[in-house]
């Protein structure tokens, strides 16, 4: 083999197993991703069927009901509810009116089965997507009022 071809062979080589790195580097970082929506949104179809997915919002006043290690609750943007159930050991900070956020799936029932839930740890931090969903919902909350 001239080793213009040999070149060539190890250039091919070297592009195909690149390649096969970046398909497999892809398909992880897909597989791990994970988006994050309001009740709103979950409302409105805009949450992925079958797949893992974060929920925040407010923990409702008054939904907070538990039976052993299974906790169900709603979660509130102020404009949709979401029916939350959950089963393990909540976060110390977890309380109703205060803000949380669920990860897991939307089930056939439409009720969110969360594999995790994170409360906020203090009193000036929210995630920018949950403040921003908040506001919207207290805007629309405000102009369907006036009308």
């Amino acid at each position: 083999m001239k080793p213009r071809h040999k070149r060539a062979v190890i250039i091919a080589g070297g592009l195909a197993a690149i390649g096969v790195a970046a398909y497999l580097v892809l398909n992880a970082f897909q597989s791990n991703l994970v988006f994050f929506f309001t009740p709103t949104q979950v409302a409105s179809g805009e949450a992925p069927k079958n797949r893992t997915f974060r929920i925040g919002g407010l923990v409702k006043t008054g939904s907070v009901k538990r039976d052993n290690l299974t906790v169900n609750f709603v979660v509130t943007d102020t404009a949709k509810d979401m029916n939350v159930s959950y089963t393990g050991i909540l976060p110390d900070l977890f309380r109703e009116g205060k803000g949380v956020v669920a990860q897991g799936k939307l089930g056939e029932d439409g009720k969110f089965t969360a594999s995790e839930v994170l409360a906020k740890h203090d009193e000036n931090y929210m995630p920018p997507e949950a403040k921003q969903a908040l506001d919207q919902a207290e805007l629309k909350k405000i102009v369907k009022t006036m009308k």
